[in-house]
């Protein structure tokens, strides 16, 4: 998994709030176990006119052209709600999308985003307020995620702090997933099966 440090990046606008896991990837397309091919399909229902997977909606965000190749979403409360379907951070890693700055995130939906290198950055309410703010008057500004320092900021001077447990910032600080992570511990785990071995050699 590729380790998140600091992000630099336009960052694109949804303002909705209690944006569900079917939202991010309908259910129809829940056909693959692979981590890679989600992201045509993101939001396909609210991307594309009658969610065809054709024709764009020109009316929604990330179709709009200051939004192409943008890595930050900032989006309302609640992100994330729904299904507990791990294909919802693939399809938003998939896409190209690194961080996500709410309020608040679905449990669920939250630590799968860290298992799979998404950043959930959860901000206060003002400054989430002030954010949108700033986006709507600058469509596809760019920002600042520093992850040690857990800082957001712009260059005109836009600056807020996010909130995140320390075992999730350091798995991706280090690009951990849950295999990685217990293999940090690799040692102890295998002076362990050596005293059971011995312990108990009928095994």
């Amino acid at each position: 998994m590729e380790p998140f440090t600091t992000l630099t990046a336009r960052a694109a606008l949804l303002e909705r709030v209690n944006i569900d896991t079917d939202a991010i990837i309908p259910k129809q397309f829940l056909k693959s176990i692979e981590r890679t091919g989600f992201g045509k399909h993101l939001f396909n229902d609210w991307r594309f006119i009658n969610g065809d997977g054709r024709t764009p909606n020109p009316d929604f965000p990330l179709n709009r052209e200051e939004n192409q190749g943008v890595r930050i979403l900032v989006a309302g409360d609640n992100f994330g709600c729904g299904s507990s379907r791990e294909h919802a951070p693939w399809a938003l890693t998939d896409f190209g999308l690194r961080c996500i700055i709410s309020t608040s995130f679905a449990d669920i939906f939250y630590n799968n985003s860290i298992k799979n290198g998404l950043l959930p950055a959860v901000v206060s309410a003002e400054d989430l307020t002030a954010l949108m703010k700033l986006l709507r008057d600058q469509p596809g500004l760019t920002l600042r995620v520093d992850l040690q320092e857990q800082a957001i900021s712009s260059e005109d001077g836009f600056f807020a702090r996010f909130s995140i447990s320390e075992d999730s910032k350091h798995r991706l600080l280090n690009g951990l997933d849950d295999i990685g992570r217990t293999l940090q511990h690799l040692e102890e785990i295998e002076a362990f099966e050596k005293r059971r071995s011995a312990g108990l050699p009928w095994l």
